[in-house]
Order: structure tokens, then C-alpha cells, then sequence
């Protein structure tokens, strides 16, 4: 359909990273955007696109919802499907990587001998998932300790001994869920290699790739992941909520459902006559890739916008490694000026793996835990809460304050539109702010 080709037929001259680059998108002036890995963002030329989508829908919802839709769906994870190396049939989409992984562990079946291995530095959401599932279901769940910087050896022999331990018991390792890229801290895990010894050791590998896609160079096919989900709408410049869920074709009927159940579930016992015409699988078309292709009445456009996205990138920036490309270099260049403003270090292990080619940078505060008033409620944690609403009250800035490991740190964003005089600034604020801390600024503002 025509609507497919609206705005795959961009036309963007290339533009400087930095402040041009900027001009591209929505933010405004004053704030000064250092945390593009919580929400993300997306240019101008994608949101036309996205109100496009949107237009179309409510000039024929029927028509648009029913038949057109499936269609530019089918378009966009195509586009997708490329960008990760993986067959057309096995990537969907859902709205965020919480739900992709709630959707496989609700649809896997448990026992009492079953366990999920998953690390400390686990996304809340998903850890709270698993905990979730454990309280309605027989399974037993097995957390991992991790200090970062640690070296990543120091973190696969954890996990092949926390294999190794329940199998001894007679138990079962069925799932372990880890994380192409820790939230907080911003590090990178060796997904690879645990996802190598999952097939080796015969436990299902669940990967949350939130941060992952137009971050880092993704080969599905090569990886080779039990179930894999990764936000469009992080760095690839996708609107909200946008997320690939990846299910290699060995594993597709091990998800029965999507969440919630809709139109496309098939009982076991169904005749697909049952089904309404519109939503049949359609020729060359799984069931699996059915099921996904419209759950409930929702706002489906942001996948939409993939190919768009796709373009711009392209265009405007030189496409995927020159994105990822100034950002890993930009968040090594700004990480270690902010470090230097702080007379701290940036988070590294002795390898250098934990940023490498990351787009994400940690770096510790100039704070020492025995002389910081942590008498509030929630203790060391109120101390960075309190630092980052100052961030945006005052300074119209926001970079996500952690305690990890005894320390605190604060994770920093690199895209496109920044360049080092935006870490610059950061470092100045944290300065300000960590002498505010020091002198007990936090305390007496509580009172």
C-alpha cells in the first residue's frame, strides 16, 4: 500500500554530530540531555512519521486495524529483522523488554525441581517478574551476587557454579535471564559467552537486551539465544514503546500466548475456522508471528516507524556503526573528562570490557561513605535521589545516581546530539552537588 512507502522515501542531508545533530530533535534548549538510555528519544523527521501512522488510523479505523495494519507491520520487522541478523519468522514485536520477558516466563511451564538463575544486577522489573511467577508457580529461583568492576571470568565461573550446584541437588537449571547490557550500572555483560554456556549446559538463555539494539552490532543468528528481547525505542530511535522479541523457530511453540491472550491464540484443539478471517495466519505466515500481529486495541504505530527510523540513521547520520561509533567514543571521551572534573575514575575492570563500545559510561562520585550523613530514610540510595532531583530542579539536567558496590555512581548517556562539552557541564553539576553533600546540604533540605 501506498501508506508503506510515505515516508521510507526520506531525503536527509548528512549533518555534523553534536549541536547540528541536535536540531533534529524535540529537546528543549535549557535541558541538557544526559540520559538517553531510560526513555530514549526520536527526531522530527520520525515523529512526522509517527503522526502519519496515526492519522491513518483514525481517517478508517476498521479498515486500518483490521487489514492495513498487519501489513506495515510485516514491513517493519522485515526492516528489523535485517538490522539482527535473523529470520523474518522469528522476530515480533512487543511493547518493551519487560513485557518480552514477561511473556516468556508466563508462558514457560514450572515444576517444583525448576529453577531461574538470574544476577543481582538484574532490571527491577524483570527480577520482580521472577518473583512474581514464583509465588503462583512450583519453581525456585537462584540469584547471583555481582560487584562491579568485576572481571567478566570472575562472573561466568559464578554462573557455571550455580549450574553446577543445582544440578548436584537433582534439580533442574531450566532458564537463566541475564542482560546484554546492565541497566545500573551501565556495563556490558558477556552475553555471548553465557549464552554459549547455556547451550552447553542445557539451560534456556533469556536475554534482555533493553539496551542493545542501535547500541551494539546484534547478530541473532550467530548468537543463537533461546529467547531475546532488545527496546527499539531506546537507541535506535524508535518511538514509544517498541521492542523486538526474538524466538528462533525451535522455540515458537513454547510461547502459546502473548500477553494479554488476544484474537490470534490457537487452543491446542482449535479449528482455525474459529478464527476470524481477518486475523487467519496468513500465507507464509506462522502462527507464532499471527499471535503477535494484533493484541488487544493499543496504539500500534511506533513499530511502524522502524523503517523510518532505519533512514534517518542512515541519512542524517551515516548509518548504524557511525552512530554507534561516535557514541562509544563519545562516552569514553566524556566519561573520562567527568572523571578528571571529579578527581574519581570511570567503572573498568582490568580487561576493559565492561564499556567497550558501549554508548553508556559510569563514573564514581567524589563521596566517602564514612563521612556522608546517610541518616535518612532509605540511607545511602536517599543520598543519590536527592542528588538527581537537584539535577533537574536546578540544573535542568538528569544522569541516574546508583550505590553499587560501597560506592556511588552516576551512568551517562553519549548520542548523537551530545558532544563533550555536555559532559563537561555534567561534571560541573556533580561537583556542585557532591560538595552540597558533603557539607549535609541533603539532610538540612529534608527537614
Amino acid at each position: 500500500m501506498e501508506a508503506a512507502k510515505r515516508f521510507s522515501q526520506l531525503s536527509l542531508a548528512p549533518t555534523p554530530f553534536g549541536k547540528r545533530t541536535r536540531e533534529h530533535f524535540s529537546t528543549d534548549k535549557d535541558w541538557h540531555p544526559l540520559n538517553h538510555g531510560s526513555f530514549g528519544t526520536f527526531p522530527k523527521p520520525v515523529k512526522d512519521a509517527l503522526c502519519y501512522y496515526q492519522d491513518l488510523c483514525e481517517k478508517q479505523p476498521d479498515s486500518f486495524f483490521r487489514y492495513h495494519l498487519p501489513e506495515l507491520v510485516l514491513r517493519a520487522r522485515t526492516a528489523v529483522a535485517k538490522v539482527v541478523n535473523a529470520p523474518r519468522e522469528t522476530v515480533v514485536f512487543v511493547s518493551n523488554a519487560t513485557t518480552g520477558i514477561n511473556t516468556v516466563l508466563r508462558n514457560l511451564t514450572w515444576t517444583p525441581r525448576d529453577h531461574v538463575i538470574m544476577f543481582s544486577t538484574i532490571y527491577g522489573a524483570c527480577g520482580n517478574t521472577v518473583l512474581s511467577i514464583a509465588e503462583q508457580h512450583p519453581l525456585q529461583v537462584t540469584r547471583i551476587q555481582v560487584n562491579y568492576p568485576q572481571s567478566d571470568q570472575v562472573l561466568l565461573d559464578a554462573f557455571e557454579a550455580a549450574v553446577a550446584e543445582i544440578k548436584a541437588k537433582g534439580d533442574n537449571p531450566k532458564l537463566a535471564i541475564f542482560d546484554t547490557i546492565v541497566s545500573l550500572p551501565g556495563v556490558r555483560v558477556p552475553f555471548e559467552a553465557l549464552t554459549a554456556a547455556c547451550h552447553r549446559l542445557g539451560v534456556l538463555s533469556c536475554i534482555d537486551g533493553a539496551h542493545g539494539i542501535g547500541m551494539i552490532p546484534l547478530d541473532l543468528s550467530a548468537l543463537d539465544p533461546d529467547f531475546f528481547v532488545t527496546n527499539a525505542h531506546k537507541w535506535l530511535m524508535v518511538p514509544r514503546g517498541c521492542c523486538v522479541m526474538y524466538v528462533p523457530v525451535r522455540n515458537q511453540h513454547l510461547i502459546r500466548t502473548t500477553l494479554p491472550t488476544s484474537h490470534g491464540y490457537q487452543p491446542l484443539d482449535a479449528d482455525e475456522a474459529q478464527t476470524p478471517a481477518a486475523l487467519r495466519v496468513g500465507e507464509g505466515q506462522s502462527q507464532f508471528e499471527n499471535n503477535f500481529d494484533f493484541v488487544g486495541t493499543k496504539d500500534a504505530c511506533p513499530y511502524l516507524c522502524i523503517p523510518e527510523a532505519l533512514a534517518f540513521r542512515e541519512q542524517a547520520c551515516g548509518g548504524e556503526a557511525a552512530v554507534m561509533r561516535y557514541c562509544s567514543d563519545l562516552a569514553d571521551k566524556g566519561g573520562a573528562k567527568v572523571a578528571e572534573i571529579l578527581g574519581t575514575e570511570v567503572m573498568e575492570n582490568a580487561e576493559g570490557t565492561l564499556n567497550k563500545g558501549l554508548a553508556l559510561v559510569n563514573v564514581r562520585l567524589p563521596l566517602d561513605p564514612a563521612q556522608v550523613d546517610v541518616s535518612l530514610k532509605g540511607g545511602h540510595h536517599a543520598v543519590g535521589v536527592w542528588i538527581i532531583e537537584e539535577q533537574m530542579k536546578r540544573f535542568k539536567t538528569y544522569a541516574p545516581c546508583l550505590w553499587h558496590a560501597d560506592k556511588w555512581w552516576i551512568r551517562l548517556s553519549a548520542q548523537v546530539y551530545l558532544d563533550e562539552s555536555d559532559f563537561e557541564y555534567i561534571g560541573g553539576v556533580m561537583k556542585t552537588l557532591c560538595e552540597e553533600v558533603r557539607a549535609g546540604r541533603h539532610i538540612q533540605a529534608s527537614h
